[in-house]
């Protein structure tokens, strides 16, 4: 079978689970990559005789599969990869883990065992049919150990890792596009493990010149890595500190390129140590001594071509604190440099909590700039584990949005700069200022408090499902006085009314159809799956094409539905279509033995048995679920036993219930009980013995029904597995006897679109039930007036002073 997404991310950190009781997750990072490169290079080697990276004898993984179980595996793994680097000029780049280092690693026996499993690991992995240059599952799987790994490291450590949902962001909004030519210019002066430059290359199908600078030596290695398993072996990738040292320089000037895209570490106190040419930089004002986020601005700015954009992410505090901070933003914005402004949601990133926003350059007809376009983007986010992480959907909306200039209210606005450098706003970029992405506050009407009646603001508030839904509001609500209604049915009658409507009916057929419609669109392309379909490109064409059917539907956020179907493709079709490119559709259906290695603790939960005991056979479905077997050509089967499942629980249930009863310390089967229960062979053993002693007969009698249920309940259960088994069975065979249009009915109409259609169906129903809530909430807030709880306070007073009196006490 292909190796998987999901299954080489688990593989991965399985591998680093080997590794995680000497060193934290800072070291043992290089370790797991070193293994992944060498890994990988070895495989390409074999699959492409045009790999750039030199393989030579003695330096594959090959060369450490066999030394698992060597005494000496440590050093010799060392000078394993030493001949690897040697052979490609990467030494000091794939050679910085010690692999023989026992303090990390262990001594002798405890050594040899750690890194033989781990070798193991890796061998298991086969990239050779891995598509990296048009899937990249390696390129995602690095991104996904660097996440963890800055994820663990905790806050001193994350810094070399841009999340890469915040990635793509910046490669899109910085203009690189299909437009873009391979000899144009990227730079990141401070680019990590490279993340961040190759999100941006991704943004250029035709290719594009990369250009990095990173400090931290261990980080540039990972960097010069990563831009290798991403077949971008030509980046140049340079160390040492961009503003004391910068490495692109040209006759004493500061080297120039198209694009710049920078993740800088946050106000950095110690910027200026060991600054002696600041390379005209800060021409606008020079930096605090102790905050150094506008000497990297200013870094960028002034390695911008004259038409060059750059997208910088630095933290809020930028946009508005004052002093020389000030003074240079003032000229920035005078000279039109600034094109925009996006905020972005708090703890995104690892090693700080606090909310960052992203700063769009663009020197190209900056002086003719008289506005500055700003997002509010802080709110759309999904927790993941201790981090917020930016869905599908929010990526997608800033992208539209900023890169179209939309406006959309408490969302995004194109800014005068007049009002921005009035003396309202002194050039204070703050975006609250110009954007209130506050939620409306829910009111409360003191005359319909005191009068009754709910206000007709709060109705005329829920425009949007009268104008879906045109008929509603006068079946729900009936006018009580000038500006106020009252509820025309009872508050609990209110869902199903909706529900019923012909109106929601036809909205929820409308809404299938058009999912119905999209698919259709686009299942010729989706059936003609095959080793040359380029995941990326496929779901971009159809999840863009989805947004855009439902962009004038009623009610309905067309980003919403985008989420639901790239939620899907990331958890689920993803991986299907990574099958079926690699093992084609009819070897991708195939059911394959469930794993179950317990030397390495790996064990997957099966999706059918068949057999029972040690003679039972384990299966996974990768690609086809049974269920869906089942549902198209086992229904009355299933039906069956369903039906004998349900004839079980109802036999186990009359077992209880008579055990409820009888079974108690008065109850007549309390004699047959052992600590508190009674089983059947109890019950058997009592019955026995009541008999030789002659006991009670209605005890007899009881202990002989208790049996009986016991008998039935047996036999019921017995029925349903037995069922059960011959549906497995039958469902097995099934999968042998599978054609290839058979296969693309499954996969294509009773999986993936039947997934998406009942994803997207739900986003209207929750729409449903919001509307809902909110016609209960202000019908129970509304429901009784002041005057009326007056006349029930004075009802329940009269009452305590009756009482009172009737007590001979005086109120």
């Amino acid at each position: 079978m292909a190796l998987k997404k999901s299954d080489l991310y688990s593989s991965l950190w399985r591998s680093c689970d080997e590794l995680r009781g000497g060193m934290d997750a800072s070291q043992y990072k290089d370790y797991i990559l070193t293994l992944l490169f060498v890994k990988y290079v070895t495989d390409k080697a074999k699959s492409d005789p045009n790999s750039l990276i030199d393989v030579p004898a003695g330096g594959s993984f090959d060369d450490m599969v066999a030394l698992k179980g060597d005494k000496e595996i440590g050093d010799k793994i060392n000078k394993v990869i030493g001949k690897l680097a040697e052979a490609n000029q990467l030494e000091k780049v794939i050679d910085l883990a010690d692999f023989n280092d026992e303090e990390k690693l262990g001594k002798g026996k405890e050594m040899q065992d750690r890194l033989s499993k781990l070798v193991t690991i890796f061998a298991d992995l086969d990239f050779r049919g891995s598509r990296a240059e048009g899937d990249d599952l390696l390129g995602d799987a690095y991104e996904y150990l660097m996440r963890h790994f800055a994820t663990e490291s905790g806050k001193s450590k994350g810094q070399f890792y841009t999340p890469a949902e915040v990635s793509r962001v910046l490669a899109k909004v910085v203009g690189i596009g299909p437009g873009t030519r391979q000899d144009h210019t990227v730079y990141d002066p401070t680019c990590g493990s490279g993340s961040l430059l190759l999100k941006v290359a991704d943004e250029a199908p035709r290719g594009i010149t990369i250009y990095g600078q990173e400090k931290d030596n261990a980080t540039w290695a990972l960097a010069k890595m990563n831009m290798i398993l991403h077949s971008n072996e030509d980046a140049d990738i340079r160390k040492g500190d961009t503003i004391t040292n910068p490495q692109f320089t040209v006759g004493g000037q500061l080297r120039t390129f198209d694009f710049a895209v920078a993740n800088p570490p946050f106000s950095i106190k110690s910027w200026s140590n060991g600054l002696e040419n600041d390379y005209g930089r800060f021409e606008y004002g020079r930096p605090p001594e102790k905050n150094g986020d506008y000497a990297f601005l200013l870094h960028i700015l002034k390695s911008l071509k004259s038409t060059g954009k750059a997208a910088v992410i630095l933290p809020h505090g930028v946009l508005f604190r004052g002093s020389a901070e000030a003074c240079i933003r003032k000229e920035l914005l005078r000279r039109g440099y600034i094109k925009g402004i996006i905020g972005l949601p708090a703890n995104l990133f690892y090693g700080t909590g606090i909310p960052a926003c992203i700063i769009v350059l663009d020197k190209e007809n900056a002086q003719a700039r008289t506005g500055l376009f700003m997002v509010d983007a802080s709110k759309g986010f999904i927790k993941d584990g201790n981090k917020n992480r930016l869905r599908s959907q929010d990526i997608h909306k800033i992208v539209d949005v900023f890169n179209r200039q939309i406006e959309i209210e408490r969302y995004s606005r194109m800014v005068p700069l007049h009002e921005i450098t009035g003396p309202q706003n002194d050039c204070n970029l703050n975006i609250s200022r110009y954007i209130d992405s506050s939620d409306p506050e829910d009111i409360q009407d003191l005359h319909a408090h005191v009068h009754g009646g709910i206000p007709d603001r709060d109705l005329d508030a829920l425009s949007g499902y009268w104008e879906a839904f045109p008929s509603l509001r006068a079946t729900l609500f009936k006018a009580n006085r000038p500006g106020y209604s009252d509820l025309a049915v009872g508050v609990a009658e209110v869902q199903q009314i909706i529900l019923d409507s012909d109106e929601f009916q036809k909205f929820a057929t409308d809404v299938r159809g058009q999912v119905d419609d999209w698919f259709a669109a686009h299942r010729p392309v989706l059936q003609a799956l095959n080793a040359d379909t380029v995941p990326k490109d496929l779901i971009t064409r159809v999840s863009d094409d989805l947004l855009a059917r439902f962009k004038n539907t009623p009610l309905l956020d067309e980003y919403d539905v985008y989420e639901q179907l790239m939620t899907y493709w990331h958890g689920v079709m993803h991986d299907d279509v990574f099958l079926i490119m690699n093992e084609g559709w009819l070897d991708a259906a195939k059911p394959r033995k469930a794993i179950e290695d317990k030397e390495r603790k790996l064990s997957e939960t099966p999706d059918l048995i068949v057999g029972s005991g040690r003679s039972a056979t384990k299966y996974k479905m990768d690609l086809i679920p049974p269920a869906l077997i089942v549902a198209r050509y086992f229904a009355d089967e299933q039906a069956n036993v369903d039906a004998l499942h349900a004839a079980a629980e109802e036999a186990g249930h009359a077992v209880e219930g008579y055990l409820e009863e009888h079974a108690n310390d008065d109850g007549l089967l309390v004699e047959a009980m052992d600590d508190g229960k009674i089983s059947r062979p109890l019950a058997l053993t009592r019955l026995k013995v009541a008999r030789h002693e002659g006991a009670d007969p209605e005890e007899i009698k009881a202990l002989q029904h208790l049996i009986k249920l016991y008998n039935e309940e047996a036999v019921a259960k017995k029925a349903a597995k037995e069922a059960q088994a011959a549906l497995n069975l039958a469902a097995l065979k099934k999968y042998g006897a599978l054609t290839m249009p058979e296969v693309k009915e499954l996969v294509l109409d009773d999986k993936w679109k039947a997934a998406v259609t009942s994803r997207v169906a739900s986003e209207a129903e929750s729409l449903t039930l919001a509307l809902v809530h909110r016609i209960k909430e202000l019908g129970e807030r509304y429901a009784e007036t002041v005057a009326a709880l007056d006349a029930d306070l004075a009802k329940l007073e009269a009452k305590v002073a009756s009482h009172l009196a009737d007590m001979g006490v005086m109120p």
